[in-house]
């Protein structure tokens, strides 16, 4: 009987270390980890750590998943989660389908919850309007 492994995609994952600063506009499609200060936008299709220690000063953050461990200020928008842990910091609206904040976050901002997406709608290529006038007809 033969036996068969199944083949685990590999991902790039992309550090900015702790001494890294860094100023402008990021895209990725696989996982970025933050570890040191970001100031600008972030439009993303990959999974995005804001690790502890790290400061991140965003217009906008767009990710498929959002995992928070050092201090956020700017609306975090995510196509999957967005997750909070204890020690983290988070100034901003939040918009996500599934969100976890842990105990011991400062949390100041809004949060509005999307459904998951069920019907091939891609949350990242549609305008904020645009976006926001289909949920408001999903909702009535």
């Amino acid at each position: 009987m033969a036996r068969f492994k199944e083949k685990v995609k590999e991902r790039n994952l992309t550090i900015l270390g702790e001494k890294t600063r860094f100023s402008g506009t990021l895209k990725f499609t696989e996982d970025l980890h933050i570890a040191g200060k970001f100031e600008g936008t972030i439009d993303a299709e990959g999974i995005l750590l804001v690790r502890k220690g790290a400061i991140c000063k965003a217009d906008y953050v767009r990710a498929a998943s959002i995992v928070v461990e050092g201090v956020v200020h700017g609306d975090l928008t995510a196509g999957d989660r967005v997750d909070m842990h204890a020690g983290s910091s988070v100034h901003g609206n939040v918009t996500a389908s599934r969100l976890k904040i842990a105990d011991g976050v400062d949390f100041e901002g809004s949060v509005e919850m999307i459904r998951a997406n069920q019907d091939g709608f891609d949350l990242f290529s549609s305008r904020a309007d645009i976006l926001k006038n289909q949920l408001s007809r999903e909702t009535t």
